[in-house]
């Protein structure tokens, strides 16, 4: 069975004024997915879901690598851009339901190599575009026209502060590619639980806001539909959009199963880690249950916790105590 496994989150009893991370996809037509693998396409768009082990993203062994600029460029050309591009008018005489027509667009404007953060002068059809709201706030991306609403067109993009008409142009860190693809979109953020004040009683007991500090944008391989039957993520192609710097770059995902380039990718396992800043991919047989995950992480954080407090005490910096 031709199966995409996803690692999820664990489920977090948040307490008053706390701030817990989450990882979470989003999808147009989500459903409910809960740990288990994707099997093959339903009539439904499924729910992608990625959380944190307790692992080093930057560490690895002799079969890890990195993909640099001309590797991943070679790969995009041979594989994942070997895509048909037609017209519009090949669309309108029957091209493939799987291929990506480009649309010539009276309204498109090339944004790539613009001074990042320079206010234009105009503005934006946003029903062309994909909406994108975070945090801090809007990101555009050109939207082309398309049945599945999962195309993204990085040669012109946007960014606002929250529910504004003042566009200027992003900080873009990395290269974005210069044709359609398909990408999944999940959110990175935390929930913000707040009590209610001690003179309104009658208030909710609690108020939570989900606060959208990142974008992950993985790319879908070799363009495939969701309801393609060999449909899977790339996990190696996957761009970051932060609420912070209003930028948009790509990840460093470092990969480590050892068949490397010529793996299966169907047994893929993502995992992020430093909020939202680490990519790692691993074989599905180094899958954690969500408990194991957080005990280690809590075990982590009390053996800082206590090597603080004993610092205090002694005349050296470093304890042998554990």
């Amino acid at each position: 069975m031709n199966a995409i496994t996803v690692l999820l989150p664990p489920s977090f009893f948040v307490r008053p004024s706390n701030r817990r991370p989450f990882f979470i996809c989003s999808c147009s037509r989500s459903s409910s997915v809960r740990y288990s693998r994707i099997s093959r396409a339903r009539t439904s768009r499924p729910d992608f879901r990625v959380w944190a082990d307790d692992g080093d993203a930057d560490g690895g062994g002799p079969d890890d690598y990195d993909l640099d600029e001309d590797e991943v460029e070679e790969v995009d050309n041979k594989k994942d851009f070997d895509v048909d591009y037609g017209t519009a008018a090949d669309a309108a005489a029957g091209v493939g339901e799987d291929d990506i027509a480009m649309v010539n667009s009276k309204s498109f404007v090339s944004t790539q190599g613009w001074d990042p953060e320079k206010i234009v002068d105009y503005r934006i059809n946003e029903d062309e575009f994909h909406k994108i709201s975070l945090l801090d706030c809007d990101f555009f991306i050109r939207k082309p026209p398309d049945p599945d609403n999962d195309v993204y067109d990085f040669r012109e993009m946007y960014v606002t502060p929250p529910d504004t008409d003042v566009y200027s142009i992003p900080k873009v860190v990395a290269p974005m590619p210069s044709k359609y693809i398909r990408c999944s979109q999940s959110d990175y953020g935390c929930y913000n639980v707040t009590e209610p004040p001690i003179d309104a009683p009658r208030d909710p007991m609690y108020k939570s806001e989900k606060e959208i500090l990142k974008v992950f944008l993985m790319k879908h391989y070799r363009n495939r539909r969701i309801d393609d039957p060999d449909f899977m993520l790339d996990f190696e192609e996957i761009y970051v959009i932060d609420s912070k710097t209003k930028s948009i770059t790509r990840a460093k995902v470092v990969v480590t199963v050892p068949e490397g380039k010529e793996r299966d990718r169907k047994g893929d396992l993502l995992v992020v880690r430093d909020k939202g800043d680490s990519f790692k991919i691993i074989p599905a047989s180094e899958q954690e249950d969500p408990t194991t995950v957080i005990e280690k992480e809590e075990w982590n954080k009390s053996r800082e916790d206590m090597e603080k407090h004993l610092r205090k005490l002694r005349d050296f910096n470093i304890s042998n105590w554990f």
